[in-house]
């Protein structure tokens, strides 16, 4: 009997620094399949030398290329296709199925994305969010379909969804204020903020000895940039909290050289790295 297999495939514009093809990745028992694909990619040009041609003003710009990576759940094949027919029809009706499976397959990408770019050396790599996609699907199929990105059977979701188009506006205006005012020499960039960011990703990407190395390197910045509180009882509150608690976070990243720390200490970096944007979003508000 033929396996089905259950997958979430996300449409990304552009092309992604790793090479079209099929990753296994595995975590204890845990084993999926991250197949990729590129679209639309125009053909290698026959010789990649630097000459200048011209150009007409208003030219259409170059079709750009599409990524494809399907997010296959090879831990969990189903019983049939009635299985997995109703799998498909459950989480498509639920509210947090299809962002729960987006996220694991955003998890899985940026997995594989971080692997390539740290063993090549590359260090300009982004972490790809839900906003990233043009396109999302659910679907199922069998190992020789899904392993070519194609299925038996899929429903069409938005990444977006969930966000209203007054909430989506407010969230891209805010960000390129801010931008304008850096770009502009009006406001700065802490270094502590990157650090955080940074740490935020490694903790989210299932990295806790780098996300404990970089929170301790984070804080340290933040407590020493932030010499100029605003008046605020909750900001006080919070730098207070972190100045007591900064040797919890030297404990960490000092663990962190050794091994990896416990799901109570990875619980206790996600709580101090959460006290550390508060402050750096709360502060980012008062400034503007």
């Amino acid at each position: 009997m033929t396996r089905l297999f259950g997958f979430t495939q996300l449409d990304i514009p552009g092309t992604l620094p790793l090479a079209e093809g099929r990753y296994v990745l595995r975590d204890g028992e845990t084993e999926r399949v991250l197949v990729l694909q590129t679209l639309g990619a125009p053909p290698p040009p026959r010789r990649r030398r630097r000459k200048a041609r011209e150009v007409e003003a208003g030219a259409a710009p170059s079709e750009l290329p599409l990524s494809r990576a399907t997010a296959v759940r090879a831990f969990e094949p189903f019983a049939g296709e009635r299985a997995a027919a109703a799998w498909l029809e459950a989480v498509t009706a639920s509210e947090d199925a299809p962002d729960a499976l987006i996220a694991e397959a955003l998890e899985a990408l940026n997995r594989a994305v971080h692997a390539q770019t740290t063993v090549s050396g590359d260090p300009g790599a982004r972490i790809l969010g839900p906003s990233d996609a043009s396109a999302a699907r659910l679907g199922y199929g069998s190992g020789e379909q899904v392993a070519m990105g194609d299925f038996a059977d899929a429903r069409e979701l938005d990444p977006h969804a969930g966000v209203s188009p007054k909430r989506r506006r407010q969230e891209e205006l805010r960000p390129q204020e801010r931008i304008a005012a850096v770009l502009g020499d009006r406001e700065r960039i802490d270094p502590c903020e990157p650090l955080l960011l940074r740490a935020r990703a490694d903790l989210d990407a299932g990295r806790p000895r780098e996300a404990a190395l970089q929170l301790r390197v984070g804080v340290e910045a933040l407590l020493a940039e932030f010499t100029d509180p605003p008046s605020d009882p909750d900001h006080d509150t919070d730098i207070a909290a972190l100045q007591t608690r900064q040797p919890e976070t030297r404990d960490l990243a000092q663990q962190a050289l050794t091994s990896a720390p416990s799901p109570a200490q990875t619980s206790q970096l996600d709580d101090l790295l959460g006290i550390a944007e508060r402050v750096v979003r709360r502060r980012r508000v008062l400034r503007a």
